[in-house]
């Protein structure tokens, strides 16, 4: 039999008999993309009454069962005849029943049977021998595909390790079934996933794919994954690569990895238990390459997880996985990010790579899963200090402040553009906008000689912008400005595609306002203003407006009016002259 078949609607056809093997996939791990080898290393025959089933083996696969019998043997290959054959297999046997229609127990994979068809299938790929072929190119709805059109026979079904068109794939202990005339399998190949998210620190969002922060702020991440079916691996790497924006500095030390699953999952009376690996069980690479910020290594993740969760393994040794891994670091939106506000963001990428063979011989070979990303945004606000004149104001000072009561100052420094970038208090030992040391580099704002200053890396959110000091000849505003900045960002903020930062998929629009207090005249009046924005820019644009003042009333002679007009020079003189009118009465 050697034949090459795709499986339209989940179905191959080999034409050479009734049988078939069906393939169940593992849930959420389609099967298209796979491809399998068929050998047929016996043919079968029941009896009528279906107590009994003998096997017939296959001449063109017996050199290569004489090669690997003989050698357990101890045997010359030629010698050997095929009921050795059978009766050798036969002892490989831990769950041995009679009969066509005993349902049969599968053999473990840390079993000498496993380990034997693992020989077998290596001296028919050695020797050149043909089986035939299957490429899954459709499955059926429940994630399966059947392979018919066989003879009733006793057959191995090995995956063929490719890459699949999912773009992740693993590959899969030897299959070993006997169709006659219908027999079913389990995928025993499993790969893990990974799932990155971002937290959202405002209006409890929460853990996601989206955010925003200010510069200097501590970003936190998460990766999310699964302990896959390790179940015939001696060893199991597994690596997170990841790579993340200039804007973003990786915290090295700040990393933590969890594994929460059942304590005993073999027994009757498990717990929930969270293990944390210590720092001596993984290992963190920084630039591991051109396209990647680090890479965490967990060098034998099965070491681990049978250690820690297996309790007593199986009767055949296995143990069960699928507990959940959590992994926690954090970064800081650097200065950089200055240059960058608004869209596309500031994208942080993730990967996994993993072993990818568990045959025995199987050691380095890995897998890579499809990359992950989130994102997050900074916004600039552009400040013009004017007259009502609209007149520029040069020498115009601020403060920036997280609370009405101007009590958290927002600190910032003077960048290479002439404007400020914020420092975030995450950065000075604080906790976002309280605590911390007042840094060196902190300074108060100033318009330029055009009047103008910009804040760049402000968050989300309300702060309030204080006129400390007016141009000369100018009354500051009393009250601080209440400035708020709202973005709008997608309802589907779980599902973030790469790219998507710099369109409006993500963040979709950038509202500002601002809540200005002004006393003049005697009149206090508060005014509620929507500030024009640019979204694709995160900029928001707030106009301060200082009133040109007036001189104060006056009485009396021409010298009282350069008394108010000139200063306290000519004050001098005018009193000067008051003295000597005085005298002059005196006199008379």
């Amino acid at each position: 039999m050697a034949a090459t078949s795709n499986t339209p609607n989940g179905v191959a056809s080999l034409g050479n008999g009734t049988a078939s093997i069906t393939i169940n996939g593992n849930v959420g791990q389609t099967l298209i993309g796979k491809q399998f080898n068929v050998y047929q290393l016996f043919t079968a025959q029941n009896s009528k009454d279906g107590e009994s089933i003998s096997y017939t083996i296959n001449q063109t696969y017996l050199p290569a069962l004489q090669q690997v019998v003989g050698a357990a043997l101890g045997k010359t290959p030629a010698s050997v005849t095929p009921y050795e054959i059978e009766d050798y297999m036969q002892s490989l046997n831990t769950h041995k029943v009679e009969g066509a229609n005993a349902t049969q127990q599968l053999e473990g994979r840390y079993s000498d049977f496993r380990y034997f068809i693992e020989d077998v299938r290596d001296e028919i790929v050695k020797q050149g021998i043909a089986g035939s072929k299957v490429t899954v190119t459709q499955t059926k709805a429940d994630n399966s595909i059947t392979i018919g059109g066989l003879e009733y026979g006793y057959y191995v079904v090995d995956e063929v390790n490719v890459n699949n068109n999912s773009g992740h794939s693993a590959a899969s202990l030897c299959m070993v079934n006997t169709a006659n005339p219908a027999a079913t399998v389990n995928i025993k190949s499993d790969y893990p996933s990974i799932e990155k998210q971002i937290k959202e620190d405002d209006n409890n969002v929460g853990w996601n794919d989206v955010a925003d922060f200010e510069i200097g702020q501590t970003v936190p991440y998460r990766y999310l994954s699964t302990v896959p079916n390790m179940n015939g691996y001696d060893k199991y790497y597994f690596g997170i690569w990841d790579s993340m924006d200039d804007c973003l500095t990786f915290n090295k030390d700040s990393v933590v990895i969890t594994i929460k699953g059942m304590e005993f999952p073999n027994s009757g009376n498990s717990t929930m238990k969270t293990y944390t690996l210590k720092s001596n069980e993984f290992s963190i690479v920084e630039k591991p390459t051109a396209d990647a910020t680090f890479r965490i290594d967990i060098s034998d993740l099965k070491a681990i997880v049978d250690r820690e969760f297996q309790g007593g393994m199986n009767n055949d040794n296995e143990n069960v996985y699928g507990q959940a891994i959590e992994v926690t670091y954090n970064a800081t939106l650097n200065d950089k990010a200055a240059l960058h506000t608004g869209r596309p963001g500031f994208e942080n990428d993730v990967w996994l790579e993993y072993s990818n063979n568990p045959d025995a011989d199987g050691t380095g070979e890995t897998g890579t899963t499809p990359k992950d990303t989130v994102v997050c945004f900074t916004y600039k606000l552009d400040v013009d200090k004017v007259n009502n004149y609209n007149k520029q104001l040069e020498g115009a000072k601020f403060r920036l402040y997280s609370d009405e009561a101007c009590t958290q100052e927002v600190y910032v420094k003077a960048n290479t553009s002439g404007g400020y970038n914020v420092i975030n208090r995450d950065s000075l030992g604080g906790d976002d906008h309280t605590g911390g040391t007042q840094p060196g580099a902190a300074v108060e704002m100033v318009s330029n000689d055009e009047g103008n200053f910009v804040i760049f890396g402000l968050d989300q959110g309300t702060y309030w912008l204080k006129e400390t000091s007016a141009p000369d000849g100018y009354r500051p505003l009393l009250d601080p400005i209440k400035l708020t900045l709202t973005p709008t960002f997608t309802n589907d903020r779980d599902n973030y595609v790469k790219g998507q930062g710099a369109t409006d998929a993500t963040l979709k629009a950038l509202d500002a306002s601002a809540e200005i207090t002004t006393f003049y005249g005697g009149i206090s009046k508060t005014e509620n203003q929507d500030l024009t924005t640019d979204v694709a820019a995160g900029q928001a644009n707030l106009t301060v407006v200082n009133e040109v003042g007036s001189k104060l009333p006056i009485t009396g002679s021409n010298m009282t009016l350069i008394i108010l007009g000139a200063g306290a020079v000519i004050a001098t003189v005018g009193v000067a002259v008051n003295r000597k009118n005085k005298k002059s009465e005196k006199a008379e």
